[in-house]
């Protein structure tokens, strides 16, 4: 599969207009409903990390806590403050979220936006592995955000009934997340319209939860002002910058908020944040630290002390409702990631089931979804604690937001075309804060914070070792194409037999004449009437309108070369590639249509500078990825397979 290159904004100019959003937004009067969606779906992170955020940072059994005194407080306060605003609210929601690729973010659309000269030039490499890297420690992410976030919200368990046995609290995790994991095949558009108001709903706890304890106390909000962050550094050092381990768990959702933004929009999910998020989060946290200043014994579980004894049941109830919907948009958003890299060529091909009619990013991977459930349950068993699996909680993601700024820095300055003067200082600015993050967090690297490190290097390895792969194997069969025009030039020569009905030879390239074609002519000499060369290939936009999907050229002798161009966020289907050629000129009839594959035995003695363990790795992954017929949506009972070998 190649990449289209996607037309370049003008210099300056982002790859949305802000404007023309909200005339769309304003004439079709969907904002509101957009906003309760892009709450349940976008913001259910980020929303459930007032269970642990503050937990963390004074908890006794957290590895780096500091004792609830005043100064501490209002110093962690001023920290989660002014991160929420630099990290979410200014480079996440004001700019970051303008770097969309046709409405799409994340990493790797976000890669997309690069030009592909910078893409493919001397640059390319280290790019596209930063971006690799990025996107393996996504799934890190993925595994621990479900598993933290359920275990936390159960936890209220052990305050209701303090002698509750502790084995129980993660065996009753286990049994929701392997209820949340079980449902996922009846995919987010059967229970997508409860998201919102289920989150809706937290959010108006956690502001009457908070709002209490600050009208008792309202001096907490002094805590805004940075001099107290910068008091607290200064009294405790080095132990008060590793603080920022516990502190990132209140800004955990910034890229899922930037991965998720083509569901529904930027303004949506900006005036999301801004009238319900932000505030909801912020008299949460100065409601926790008031709860702290008049009563420290209530540092082993802020969140919970700030809940009456009667609301505990209730609110542990809602809770737990919050963090499925949280795991929800983490596993979505596992699912499509993994679907672009699949379409991108990062990853081999995997089961993608669309689950709605009406919303084609609604998609369901059971692959993916069966790995994350193992994950998950397995880290729960080990960890037994939201505290301890906090630890390994936030390499991942701080890894992954410094990474963000760095390609975000390059598409300003290449797509964009923004001078260094304004690029450099704003980029810059949102990396030392990343590398501030994640220097913090590599303190917990022994206490767990190896988990997601080496879920991610397990991922980059099975990602690189498949692009690589797939390079060679392409270059192999490459070397051996015979050139179209030979083939037709012999195709007039020999005339072969033709018989009736067409055939359609699935071809890698545009380019030369499919190696499956010349085996199907040298071994049963013979040729349909009608002959296609079917190529499929992935442009670096999400979606390709159906209209503009497809190109014809009738190279004579009845042989057709057909190119099918699908976003990175589509799923290619040959038959409905082959129905859409009639507005070309070219008319299939389907039922008498068969379809011709290549079987490959890949044979790893070749001459490839691949090392021998990764070739044995790409040929295992080849074997068990999934067949070409179900990927491209043949029919099974007309498909045509001839085996081959091939040396890379």
């Amino acid at each position: 599969m190649t990449m289209s290159p996607r037309p370049v904004p003008a210099a300056g100019r982002p790859a949305s207009s802000p404007m023309a959003e909200r005339a769309h937004l304003g004439s079709s009067k969907k904002m509101w409903p957009l906003m309760l969606a892009a709450l349940g779906v976008v913001y259910g992170d980020i929303g459930t990390s007032p269970l642990y955020a503050m937990k963390e940072c004074f908890s006794p059994s957290s590895p780096h806590h500091v004792a609830p005194t005043p100064e501490n407080v209002l110093g962690v306060l001023s920290l989660m403050f002014w991160s929420l605003m630099m990290v979410v609210t200014v480079k996440y929601v004001t700019f970051i979220t303008r770097a969309d690729n046709e409405g799409a973010g994340g990493i790797l659309a976000l890669l997309a936006l690069v030009p592909s000269g910078d893409r493919k030039g001397e640059g390319r490499g280290l790019l596209v592995l930063l971006v690799l890297v990025g996107a393996a420690l996504l799934y890190g992410d993925g595994v621990i955000t479900p598993a933290i976030s359920v275990l936390s919200a159960v936890e209220g368990l052990e305050v209701a009934i303090p002698k509750l046995d502790p084995a129980v609290v993660p065996i009753i995790t286990c049994g929701v997340l392997l209820a949340v994991f079980l449902v996922q095949k009846r995919g987010t558009a059967g229970v997508g319209s409860i998201f919102g108001p289920v989150t809706l709903v937290w959010f108006v706890t956690l502001v009457l939860l908070g709002a209490k304890e600050l009208m008792r106390s309202p001096g907490v909000l002094r805590a805004v002002s940075p001099t107290y962050a910068v008091s607290f550094f200064a009294e405790n050092q080095l132990h008060g910058f590793l603080i920022l381990g516990a502190v990132v768990l209140c800004i955990t959702g910034g890229e899922a908020l930037y991965a998720d933004m083509g569901h529904f929009g930027r303004v949506p999910i900006k005036y999301t944040w801004y009238t319900i998020v932000w505030p909801g989060l912020l008299i949460n946290y100065f409601g926790q630290g008031a709860k702290l200043l008049a009563d420290p014994t209530g540092a082993a579980n802020p969140f919970y002390a700030l809940v009456p004894s009667w609301a505990l049941y209730p609110t542990v109830a809602i809770a737990t409702a919050a963090t499925v919907v949280a795991s929800q948009a983490l596993i979505s958003g596992a699912f499509s990631l993994t679907q672009q890299a699949v379409q991108l060529g990062y990853f081999p091909r995997v089961t993608v089931v669309h689950t709605s009619k009406d919303e084609a990013g609604q998609i369901y991977i059971p692959e993916v979804n069966s790995g994350l459930l193992i994950s998950c349950i397995v880290l729960v068993l080990s960890f037994k604690n939201s505290s301890a699996l906090a630890a390994a909680y936030g390499i991942a993601v701080t890894g992954t937001m410094g990474i963000t700024t760095v390609v975000y820095y390059v598409v300003t300055r290449k797509t964009w075309g923004w001078p260094v003067w304004k690029s450099l200082p704003l980029a810059g600015l949102f990396l030392v804060i990343d590398l501030a993050f994640f220097a913090a967090n590599s303190a917990k690297f022994f206490h767990g914070g190896w988990v997601p490190i080496v879920m991610g290097a397990a991922i980059f390895t099975v990602m690189t070792t498949w692009k690589t792969g797939r390079k060679h194997l392409a270059a192999a069969i490459k070397s051996a194409i015979l050139p179209l025009d030979m083939f037709l030039e012999d195709v007039k020569r020999v005339k072969p037999h033709r018989v009736r009905g067409t055939a359609v030879f699935m071809a890698s390239s545009p380019e030369g004449t499919p190696p499956i074609l010349l085996h199907h002519v040298k071994h049963n000499q013979v040729l349909h009437e009608q002959v296609v060369l079917l190529s499929i290939q992935v442009t670096n936009v999400p979606e390709v309108p159906a209209e503009r999907r497809t190109t014809v050229i009738p190279r004579g002798e009845g042989i057709y070369q057909v190119t099918a161009c699908y976003g990175f966020m589509q799923t290619p289907n040959a038959p409905s590639v082959l129905e859409g050629c009639k507005r070309h000129g070219l008319d299939i009839d389907l039922g008498r249509t068969s379809y011709y594959l290549g079987r490959e035995t890949l044979l790893t003695t070749g001459r490839s500078k691949m090392s021998r363990w990764r070739k044995g790795l790409f040929a295992f992954i080849s074997r068990n990825a999934r067949p070409a017929t179900a990927y491209f949506g043949l029919p099974p009972n007309r498909v045509v397979e001839l085996g081959m070998q091939v040396d890379f």
